[in-house]
């Protein structure tokens, strides 16, 4: 199983990135597929979820600045993320979640004040 992470940068706040994971190795469309982040000396924390159903939860601090949406054909989730935020500063990892859980390496975001 492998998912792979691309997408992550430094932008400035009030900036946009798209964080893209591609899956292989997995059944893609039987995943609950989420998106989470971790920050220096803090614990990783959910971002966003979608399920194989499309049903989406969102953290209080991305609902209305961060889009989660999943393309099936393609075994990929993406992470829409606008109106960055210094606070979004933090390594973002991509999870696949049935039976058993996945992670990604984890992609580098750094927005600058």
């Amino acid at each position: 199983v492998q998912l792979v992470e691309s997408g992550g940068g430094l932008v400035q706040a009030g900036e946009s990135l798209r964080l893209s994971c591609a899956a292989s190795g997995i059944v893609f469309s039987n995943y609950v597929m989420g998106w989470y982040r971790q920050s220096p000396g803090q614990q990783r924390e959910v971002v966003a979820t979608i399920t194989k159903y499309g049903r989406i939860n969102y953290a209080v601090p991305v609902k209305g600045r961060f889009t989660i949406s999943r393309d099936n054909a393609k075994s990929t989730v993406y992470l829409q993320m606008n109106s960055l935020k210094p606070e979004d500063t933090a390594v973002y990892y991509c999870n696949a979640r049935e039976d058993s859980a996945y992670w990604g390496q984890g992609t580098q975001v750094t927005v600058s004040s």
